[in-house]
């Protein structure tokens, strides 16, 4: 059998019609990127976050932009197991069913490691690692139970290298362990038909960052940030969501346990 020619439409296998999605920290920034993306491509989705009215914005947002999609706003902390679990469940009790999962939830902090207070350190890797095996754990009960489902981590090049000018080492360390979550559990279940993979965004301008760059000290890293970038310039948030759409379909199937870098060319340097 031909299977270039047998196969679907390549279009057809990037759709999400009739796949369910969820994403934390889905209420702003590349969570909200991500979550648009996904509703754009066909999937009802599950919008996140602590912020419980600013997802019911991003829920109005998708609703008026995709007209008849299915959308929610769910709250959960998502480094307290018991809320992860009973989230995941809301959503499969919602949708009937869980495909794809975004474990994108993350804070960032620039401190210095021999003045950082312990609970920094414990509060980072909390919510920027322990809670992405938290989310992978619950959702992974129902993926393994149907034997398909995509998981995807919000990593960050800073897995791979060390930033500068601004320090912080616990942010660093966190994401170096998405990343390696991400090998582990994609290696795992690699067999049983979910796929776990990552994507490791550069320098994005979230609203958060910009408001950062107008400040003292986000005037003076800002200009060395894009000095490091081949492209000479910051990525949007909307830059992500072609690797999103790929990593969340069909089109992506013998993908696992690997990362997809947006950075710009930074790690090329």
């Amino acid at each position: 059998m031909d299977e270039v020619l047998s196969s679907k439409n390549i279009l057809e296998r990037f759709s999400l019609k009739d796949r369910s999605a969820l994403v934390t920290g889905g209420a702003q920034g590349i969570g909200r990127a991500l979550a648009h993306a996904l509703a754009d491509a066909g999937a009802a989705v599950a919008v996140v976050d602590m912020d419980l009215a600013l997802a019911n914005v991003v829920v109005d947002e998708i609703k008026e932009r995709n007209v008849g999609s299915q959308v929610i706003a769910l709250k959960a902390d998502v480094t307290n197991q018991s809320e992860v679990f009973a989230m995941v469940d809301e959503v499969v009790k919602t949708f009937g069913k869980l495909t794809i999962a975004c474990n994108n939830a993350g804070i960032g902090q620039w401190i210095d490691a021999e003045t950082m207070p312990y609970a920094d350190w414990k509060r980072m890797m909390d919510v920027n690692l322990n809670s992405v095996f938290l989310c992978a754990q619950a959702e992974a009960k129902y993926m393994l139970a149907s034997g398909y489902g995509k998981i995807i981590n919000t990593a960050s090049m800073s897995g791979y290298i060390v930033n500068y000018p601004q320090n912080q080492s616990h942010y660093n360390t966190a994401k170096s362990g998405v990343l390696s979550l991400t090998r582990s559990l994609g290696a795992e279940w690699a067999d049983r038909g979910v796929r776990v993979n990552s994507i490791s965004p550069g320098y994005t301008k979230t609203a958060l960052v910009g408001d950062l760059l107008k400040t003292e000290i986000g005037q003076k890293v800002g200009p060395v940030w894009i000095a490091q970038t081949p492209q000479k310039k910051m990525g949007a948030v909307t830059d992500l969501q072609g690797a999103v759409v790929y990593l969340a379909s069909e089109a992506s199937d013998f993908m696992t346990a690997s990362d997809i870098v947006v950075d710009g060319g930074y790690l090329a340097w």
